[in-house]
C-alpha cells in the first residue's frame, strides 16, 4: 500500500469537517439571494457525516471504506491510489453504521436521527422538500449525530465549524434559543461573554444542562 492510501483518511477528516463549517452556516442563519440555504444545510450536514464517518473507518485502514476493491493487475504492482479511483466503490450512507461498528467498535451516536435524516436527505435531493423549515432537522442532526460522533473519535466540537466571522456570537445564541443541547469546546469558553443567551422559556432542564456543561468546561482550563 502506498504512502498515498496511508494519509487518505486526514484527507477525508478536513474535507468533513469543512462540510460540517458549510452546514452549520446554512442551517442557522439566511440568505435573502438564496431561498435554499435550510435544503442544502441538509444535504451538506448528511455529506459531512459521511465522510467524516469514512474518515475514521479509513484511520483504521483505508481499504475498509470500500465495497469493491479492484483486481490485481497482471504486472506485479502494489496498490495505488489511481486503482482505487478507477475501479474501488466506497460503502454508502446507509451501509456505513454497521461498518463503522465492524471495523471500529465505534457505534453513530442515535441512530433512529441517524437513518432519519438520511431518508430526508434523499427526499429533497431527488424529489421534494417537506412543508417545513429543514434547516431545524439539519441543526438537530448536527449537535444530535455529528456532534457527539467527532468528540468521540477526535474530541472536536461542532460549534467550532462554522462559516460565519464571529464563529460563537451568533450561533451559539442561536443554538441557545432553540434549546439545542451542544458540546461545549475550550475555544467556546473563551468567547461566552460575547453571546446573548436568551434561553427558551419553560425549558429549565436545558438550562441547567448547557449552564452545566458551560461551568464545567471552564473548571477545566
Amino acid at each position: 500500500m502506498d504512502n498515498h492510501l496511508r494519509a487518505v483518511h486526514k484527507h477525508m477528516r478536513h474535507l468533513g469537517l469543512a462540510a460540517l463549517a458549510h452546514a452549520n452556516w446554512h442551517a442557522n442563519f439566511h440568505s435573502f439571494e438564496n431561498d435554499w440555504w435550510p435544503e442544502l444545510s441538509v444535504l451538506q450536514a448528511a455529506h459531512a457525516a459521511e465522510i467524516l464517518i469514512k474518515a475514521r473507518i479509513a484511520q483504521q485502514h483505508p481499504l475498509l471504506i470500500f465495497e469493491r476493491l479492484p483486481r490485481p493487475p497482471a504486472q506485479k504492482t502494489k496498490l495505488t491510489l489511481e486503482h482505487l479511483l478507477e475501479e474501488g466503490r466506497t460503502y454508502q450512507y446507509a451501509e456505513l453504521p454497521d461498518r463503522l461498528w465492524a471495523a471500529t467498535g465505534v457505534q453513530i451516536p442515535n441512530l433512529t436521527l441517524y437513518k432519519s435524516f438520511g431518508r430526508l436527505r434523499n427526499s429533497i435531493q431527488h424529489f421534494t422538500s417537506p412543508k417545513r423549515d429543514v434547516s431545524d432537522d439539519a441543526i438537530k442532526f448536527i449537535y444530535g449525530v455529528i456532534d457527539p460522533f467527532i468528540h468521540q473519535c477526535w474530541k472536536l466540537f461542532a460549534v467550532d465549524y462554522c462559516e460565519d466571522h464571529e464563529p460563537y456570537t451568533y450561533l451559539v445564541a442561536g443554538l441557545i434559543k432553540r434549546g439545542v443541547p451542544f458540546l461545549v469546546s475550550p475555544r467556546l469558553v473563551e468567547s461566552l461573554e460575547s453571546v446573548e443567551m436568551e434561553w427558551p422559556r419553560g425549558n429549565s432542564q436545558y438550562k441547567k444542562l448547557m449552564l452545566s456543561r458551560m461551568k464545567s468546561k471552564r473548571n477545566s482550563k
